[in-house]
């Protein structure tokens, strides 16, 4: 299968790194002009640069917004005004136990996990119902599935980015503009990758020996017995922003290494 994305302007907020900056490259390898978008403008711009370098033109352009807020997001539209394809990926998560969980740590998290993504779709989406075609993404997790113990807030956040993505499909039913949420499981990002150094110190066992512990004795369920690449979750992403992925609406589509138990 040969995905062109060629003419196409991409937005991927939260891709500096980790998930979203390989669905930043994957993007631009198959063509799209892709705006990257930080907090930082060291590392957007340098997140800038290595998705020219993947794509191998200079046709990459970074915005520097906080997406996690009201302001960030105008800021983001200001600068740029249309696109075809949005990826609302930036997201942030912590373990927490439910009872210390402050109402401030829930509306961040809801602000920033939610929100950022209601924003932005309610804009651009207009626009690619107004040409005719659009794809939207909205990153969740299986957590949106299996609500974890340790950070309840998280997990609802997700179920809450899932019924927005199934609802805003059905909004711009047969208008040519597709919506998905993409569920990751355990993925090994910069994140992921320290917190596996920082619990093999203390355990006293290799960083991979405590990505295979994790597994066992939080995701008992993935039948992957890795964690995922950034990479991997990027291929869904850039197929479900391809022409071809045209019949693909309002799905909840798995990344998670078979660790939802479920047949649908």
């Amino acid at each position: 299968m040969h995905i062109d994305l060629t003419d196409k302007t991409a937005i991927v907020t939260g891709s500096t790194g980790g998930i979203g900056m390989a669905i930043a490259k994957g993007l631009a390898q198959a063509g799209a002009r892709v705006v990257v978008v930080g907090r930082r403008e060291d590392s957007t711009n340098a997140a800038r640069d290595a998705v020219n370098a993947a794509s191998g033109r200079d046709d990459a352009r970074a915005v520097v917004a906080d997406a996690g807020t009201a302001e960030g997001c105008a800021a983001l539209i200001a600068a740029e005004p249309q696109a075809d394809i949005l990826v609302n990926n930036l997201g942030i998560y912590g373990a927490r136990a439910f009872f210390d969980i402050t109402d401030a740590e829930w509306e961040e998290m809801l602000q920033v996990n939610v929100l950022s993504g209601v924003r932005l779709a309610r804009h651009y989406a207009q626009g690619m119902r107004d040409r005719g075609w659009g794809r939207i993404q909205f990153i969740s997790s299986e957590s949106a599935l299996n609500i974890p113990g340790e950070m309840v807030h998280y997990g609802a956040s997700k179920a809450a980015v899932q019924g927005v993505s199934r609802g805003l499909a059905r909004v711009l039913a047969g208008t040519g503009v597709t919506v998905n949420s993409i569920l990751p499981g355990p993925t090994r990002t910069e994140g992921s990758v320290e917190m596996m150094h920082d619990l093999a110190r203390e355990r006293g066992v290799s960083p991979e020996e405590m990505e295979a512990l994790f597994l066992r004795e939080n995701r008992p369920s993935n039948l992957l017995g890795r964690f995922a690449t950034p990479e991997e979750v990027a291929a869904m992403s850039v197929y479900v922003a391809s022409p071809q992925a045209s019949a693909t609406t309002g799905a909840a589509l798995r990344v998670d290494g078979g660790t939802v138990e479920s047949i649908a």
